[in-house]
């Protein structure tokens, strides 16, 4: 490891759930050593790690490498104003495995570098990079860490002192090594691209890492995905010797296996990236090493030439086949994770062709999640992570109903693209009346000229719509109308704390709206009635869906980009147009699909309208 400033280094121990049982658990200058695990004994401008994997208790599944800067005077006092840190993860013998840069760190004076967990048995690496403004107190709290502020003093007076510490006790049930802790052994399991160090830059993560509450809170949906149960829950947990659907932490087994799904998620992401970045390495290789035989004259020509190209391919083919071979090995992992936590997923996570859909009922709870689709990458196309979006939502949703948007869609029928998009965006809103409880939620629809009957034909064939298709241009007004007034009316409630006083005719429900061939049918006033609900109506339960190509709104020029960045935008067919924030991938994106033939989705939804009724009488 190394920085342009002298470092803290320590580290943090953490349990199945991820939470850090008691100071003992924090590895620093002043307390260096636990078995399986030692940090270099002062600030340093390249501190050191050792962890030898074998050695960990078995109540360890985590292990956090911390960096912060010595609080001295004369000190850069933040990331932001000395050079970025750069992490390198090597196997005792000096194999790299993994090695990547902390960017985007300004105020920060403590962060999280990277994680070491166990998973399905085997150990895997995780950059970080989370960075914390109020320094390693702020760090360690955020894990939970009893006295944190206390903890982060006897840190700086440590390192103020250069105490060497010994060897502390084990930790509770930890085994009694006939010495101190080893050298380290490597990360058997982690993400290692053949053929020397990887690249493997990481912009940082927009959430702090999982903490320990002190009580269960009083509702799950509440909670951010990754929370862990308390301290007090379950001790040590032994990996299963294969896949099975659920050993991801959480309140409840939703949580569980949302949080599962998002683990599959960041795998596929860290595989593919060491793989790729592995790849690069043995290309930019295979390029020196031709450019070195280029530049010397007596080599460009004759046998030893030739002899010093092969070789550098070769050894360029040999390299690429050791990262395919780590590759293969991780995709293996998690396609047969994938076959067990699939026919696992309740309603609101499962494709439209899961069994789970034959056993429906209308459920009493709201979901914490929603499949929106499916996700997964060119090097396993047949591998489909689940693309799932917390709830309420945070942002509307645009189906992209335009030619020219991507090539896949290019190849589609005009017509035909706009059809897909309408019936893509009748799935969602089933979905979300299917998992949400009766009177729970709303679907509105705006179709201005009734080229959306066919595809609607689910939702008013059932008669689960709040109210018939707005059409025309007083149509449209009248829904734009009322919704507008309930964001109002809701706002001034909230602002008030006078939640009590809404009018006894307003439903409180959250809402979805379905606009289809936007701007047709639309004025300028209804446009910019569009606008407010899209900015302020998902705060108070009013959600966009809006089925539309760009390129027909044109003539509002940039009047509308605030709109379109604020939705998340899908497709009608797959398309390679999401890419994530955290190694740069592009995904592939499937939209949710009804098997043909199958009447899941009209049985389905004559059960919510059934429930609907009874809920009412």
């Amino acid at each position: 490891m190394t920085a342009g400033a002298p470092l803290v280094p320590c580290v943090s121990l953490g349990d199945a759930w991820g939470a850090v049982q008691g100071t003992e658990w924090i590895l620093h200058p002043g307390a260096p050593a636990l078995p399986g695990v030692e940090v270099s004994r002062q600030a340093a401008v390249g501190p050191r790690f050792h962890v030898d994997l074998e050695a960990l208790p078995e109540r360890v599944h985590l292990l956090r490498v911390l960096l912060a800067l010595p609080e001295e005077a004369g000190g850069p006092g933040r990331f932001g104003a000395t050079a970025p840190p750069s992490v390198a993860v090597s196997h005792a013998g000096g194999a790299g495995i993994a090695a990547f840069t902390l960017t985007g760190l300004d105020t920060e004076s403590a962060v999280i570098a990277l994680e070491l967990y166990r998973r399905h048995g085997a150990w895997k690496v995780r950059a970080v990079g989370q960075g914390y403004a109020g320094g390693l107190a702020e760090l360690l709290a955020d894990q939970g860490v009893p006295r944190a502020s206390a903890v982060a003093a006897d840190i700086r007076a440590a390192v103020a002192r250069r105490v060497t510490g010994t060897v502390r006790p084990p930790l509770p049930d930890a085994p009694v090594p006939a010495g101190p802790a080893r050298a380290g052994t490597g990360v058997p399991g982690g993400e290692a691209g053949a053929g020397g160090t990887i690249d493997y830059t990481h912009p940082g993560r927009s959430t702090s890492p999982p903490r320990a509450p002190a009580s269960p809170p009083a509702s799950a949906s509440a909670r951010p995905p990754g929370t862990p149960p308390p301290a007090a829950s379950p001790g040590p947990r032994r990996q299963p010797e294969g896949p099975v659907a659920v050993v991801a932490a959480g309140w409840s087994m939703d949580e569980r296996l949302y949080n599962q799904v998002w683990a599959m998620f960041e795998d596929l992401a860290r595989s593919v990236a060491a793989f790729r970045s592995a790849v690069g390495f043995a290309e930019s290789r295979m390029d020196r090493e031709l450019d070195r035989v280029l530049s010397d004259p007596r080599h460009r020509t004759g046998p030893a030439g030739g002899a010093a190209r092969e070789a550098a391919r070769a050894e360029h083919d040999q390299l690429v086949a050791r990262a395919r071979e780590v590759l293969d090995r991780d995709l293996a992992q998690l396609v047969a994770e994938s076959e067990v936590v699939e026919p696992a997923l309740p309603p609101a996570y499962a494709r439209w062709d899961s069994p789970v859909w034959h056993a429906y009922r209308v459920p009493t709870e709201n979901p914490m999640a929603l499949r929106l689709g499916d996700v997964h990458l060119p090097e396993r196309p047949g591998l489909r992570i689940p693309m799932l979006v917390r709830l309420p939502l945070e942002r509307g949703l645009w189906v992209d109903s335009g030619r020219t948007a991507s090539e896949a869609g290019a190849a589609v029928d005009g017509d035909q693209l706009r059809l897909m998009a309408m019936e893509t965006a009748v799935r969602v809103a089933g979905r979300l009346l299917a998992v949400h409880p009766p009177g729970g939620f709303g679907v509105h629809v705006i179709d201005p000229v009734g080229t959306a009957a066919g595809p609607l034909a689910p939702l008013t064939g059932a008669g689960v719509l709040a109210g018939p298709p707005g059409a025309g241009a007083g149509g449209v007004a009248a829904v734009l109308a009322g919704l507008t007034r309930r964001v109002d009316l809701v706002q001034m409630a909230i602002r008030g704390g006078a939640a009590e006083s809404l009018p006894p005719d307003l439903d409180t429900a959250e809402q979805l709206l379905i606009v289809n061939d936007f701007p047709h049918g639309f004025d300028d006033r209804a446009v910019t009635q569009l606008r407010y609900l899209a900015d302020e109506g998902p705060a108070v339960g009013v959600h966009l869906l809006m089925v539309a190509d760009r390129a027909d709104a044109r003539a509002y020029g940039p009047v509308l980009d605030p709109l379109w960045r604020a939705l998340l935008r899908i497709t009608p067919v797959p398309d390679d147009h999401l890419a994530d924030p955290w190694v740069g991938h592009a995904w592939t994106y499937e939209p949710p699909a009804v098997p043909n033939g199958s009447r899941v989705l009209l049985d389905v939804l004559g059960h919510v309208a059934s429930a609907r009724q009874a809920w009412r009488l």
